[in-house]
């Protein structure tokens, strides 16, 4: 089970890195347009799921919404903890 905190740091080191192969590493590059487009996708898909298919299907599609989400803060350079203060 990986929670944020992990998911942070293995994405993090994936941009710090610059792994070549890395699709995050790829939609960091290409900016906050790209990644938002992904993250508006996938919030659609976990709304659509949430209301016609399974809690399996819908936590996987919340996964992916957590992941752009951080791939967005990568993005544009925000760190969990400026996050943290809004909530």
């Amino acid at each position: 089970v990986k929670h944020f905190d992990d998911l942070w740091s293995e994405l993090h080191e994936r941009v710090a890195n610059e792994d070549p192969l890395s699709r995050t590493v790829a939609l960091v590059k290409a900016g906050p347009h790209e990644v938002g487009k992904k993250l508006v996708e996938e919030a659609a898909e976990s709304w659509m799921a949430a209301e016609f298919e399974s809690k399996e299907r819908t936590a996987e599609e919340l996964s992916q919404v957590i992941y752009h989400v951080q791939v967005m803060m990568l993005a544009v350079g925000i760190t969990p903890e400026q996050v943290w203060e809004y909530l």
